[in-house]
């Protein structure tokens, strides 16, 4: 469905099982490759998982929480494929109310249902280059000719 601003939407809804993060990137490299798209966002996300494997700031591997877990935000961009990929952050919350939060990785997996909103973005092309100053692959976007 496109909206008034030109942007496509698109909803997915996940099942006990798979892995959220694989999931929306087969879906958004499906997606993007039918609507000659090259870049994308996630706009809202609900859900609950069995486990979650999030990445902290400045470690170099995700660690992996057990659940039962609510995901309570799940935020970031897409680009196409070979451009870069997904740059994904979570919050998630124990059976407790504690919110644990980080770098979405592989792993996280779909306990009841997942709900995710996405919004193509067509007109834009989304990135990821080496930035000498970070260290890091950066998003760099910008308007498609």
């Amino acid at each position: 469905m496109r909206d008034r601003a030109g942007l496509i939407i698109h909803t997915l809804r996940l099942s006990p099982g798979e892995d959220l993060r694989l999931a929306i990137e087969a879906a958004c490299d499906q997606l993007m490759a039918e609507k000659d798209c090259q870049a994308a966002c996630v706009i809202s996300s609900v859900g609950g998982l069995s486990c979650a494997v999030l990445r902290y700031a400045a470690e170099p591997e995700g660690s992996r929480l057990e659940g039962p877990l609510e995901m309570i935000t799940l935020s970031g961009t897409l680009a196409a494929p070979g451009s870069g990929g997904v740059h994904l952050h979570a919050s998630v919350a124990d059976a407790q109310g504690r919110v644990t939060g980080g770098h979405l990785m592989p792993g996280c997996v779909v306990r009841t249902t997942a709900e995710i909103v996405l919004a193509l973005l067509p007109g834009w092309s989304f990135v990821r280059t080496l930035d000498p100053a970070t260290g890091f692959r950066e998003l760099v976007a910008g308007r498609r000719p």
